[in-house]
């Protein structure tokens, strides 16, 4: 799988709507939609770097492939 296979996988149903990911995501690709849960907002402006898999505390957010889903 290369980066460009990567993309944003979120499992809402573990997700509490803090904001960390936003918070620490260095291109404002996610948002916090009308039930406070995470969004990707702006798919084309990930760079992948992990930062919301690496700080969201319920483990709702990761990088993957389409295998993964």
């Amino acid at each position: 799988m290369t980066a460009k296979d990567r993309k944003v996988i979120i499992n809402k149903d573990w997700c509490k709507g803090c904001g960390i990911c936003v918070a620490f995501c260095p291109k404002n690709v996610l948002a916090l939609d009308h039930h406070d849960k995470i969004e990707v907002a702006n798919r084309d402006a990930c760079i992948l770097c992990g930062q919301c898999e690496l700080r969201c505390p319920d483990f709702a957010i990761w990088l993957g492939g389409e295998a993964d889903e």
